[in-house]
């Protein structure tokens, strides 16, 4: 057994209450005149709540999702449709290796999910978010109008979106990447779901899920849009995406979900109790400097900084309750083994977002 799976076996893991759309833009949408999309948003902010509340409960417990039937190095995946409804998982609909069926929303969960465990067992070796081969399940269909899609710590769970400001979103293979990255963070470091520890867990997520999308079509640091969540907004929505890695707070800036908060520098950090501390707005700072060492070091992002930010959520050596700067330091730690380019290329990039490694 290698390290990294002793480690993820052994490793207390407690779920989080890990949604790809953050509260805040739920919350502006749910001020909304048009009951078109306030009434959805409010209801998806209730059905959010109700899931960090059960979560919570369940924290002690554990994970609990079946053990893996095919080993290690074999995707095993089962995507459900809830029926619009709040019980999970729902109907089966596809099990691994079946063709495609009618539910398009199915077929893009099912595809998602095996982008991400290629990706995971490909670039990292890794097999499955545990390591260890754990199954992929999906539930998708959850509630009506749903504007949104959660880790649950033990499945994917996609909503259809309100049609108006966002859609299906099962169609966005770097949220599916994001959201199953939430379950390797579980398996590994753990991080607190809260502050800057919080902020680093969503910046992973995003670093993964964005290389996820990358890998999945051969995109180099160049070619990549560094986007998270392009395909959800509807057309007419001023916006590109949730967030952007490459330019943090330009993602959107619309008159219903409101501008961007993302800063892109410590001189901007938000402080606020909101949104466990605004663990979805300071992402923004460590992503950009992801952002910046990938593009400086080149090819494709999984073989540089992608390579060694996993080494350093891996290790099983990040605490819990990291923040940005000890985060940062463990990367240029990681980057030495690489060789001096690396390393200067990460220390460059916690540099340029105001983030001491010293």
């Amino acid at each position: 057994m290698t390290d990294d799976i002793r480690g993820s076996l052994l490793r207390p893991v407690a779920k989080t209450p890990c949604a790809i759309v953050p509260p805040h833009l739920l919350n502006r949408l749910a001020r909304a005149e048009d009951p078109a999309v306030n009434e959805p948003a409010r209801r998806t902010l209730a059905l959010d709540a109700a899931q960090r509340v059960q979560r919570r409960l369940t924290a002690e417990i554990g994970p609990t999702a079946a053990l893996p039937t095919r080993g290690p190095g074999h995707s095993d995946r089962t995507v459900r449709d809830a029926e619009h409804r709040q019980e999970l998982p729902g109907r089966r609909i596809r099990g691994e290796g079946e063709t495609d069926v009618p539910d398009t929303s199915v077929n893009q969960a099912y595809d998602g999910l095996g982008a991400t465990f290629d990706f995971y067992l490909q670039t990292l070796s890794r097999s499955s978010i545990d390591g260890a081969g754990l199954p992929l399940d999906a539930s998708v269909h959850y509630r009506r109008d749903y504007d949104n899609a959660f880790w649950d710590g033990e499945q994917m769970v996609f909503g259809d979106g309100d049609g108006h400001i966002f859609g299906d979103f099962t169609q966005s293979p770097d949220v599916i990447g994001h959201e199953l990255t939430h379950g390797v963070t579980q398996y590994t470091a753990n991080l607190a779901y809260v502050g800057q520890s919080g902020a680093l867990n969503e910046h992973l997520s995003d670093v993964f899920g964005s290389l996820v999308e990358q890998y999945a079509k051969g995109e180099t640091t160049e070619e990549a849009n560094w986007l998270i969540g392009e395909e959800l907004l509807r057309p007419g929505v001023q916006g590109v995406a949730l967030r952007s890695m490459k330019a943090p707070g330009t993602a959107y800036d619309d008159d219903e979900l409101g501008k961007d908060p993302q800063p892109a520098h410590m001189n901007d950090f938000v402080q606020t109790f909101a949104d466990n501390g605004g663990v979805h707005i300071n992402s923004g700072i460590p992503n950009h400097a992801f952002y910046l060492a990938a593009t400086q070091l080149g090819a494709h992002a999984w073989d540089g900084a992608g390579r060694i930010w996993y080494d350093v959520l891996a290790s099983g050596t990040l605490a819990s309750d990291a923040d940005f700067t000890s985060f940062a330091r463990r990367t240029v730690d990681a980057a030495e083994a690489y060789g001096p380019q690396e390393r200067d290329a990460v220390l460059q990039s916690w540099d340029a977002v105001g983030i001491p490694t010293a």
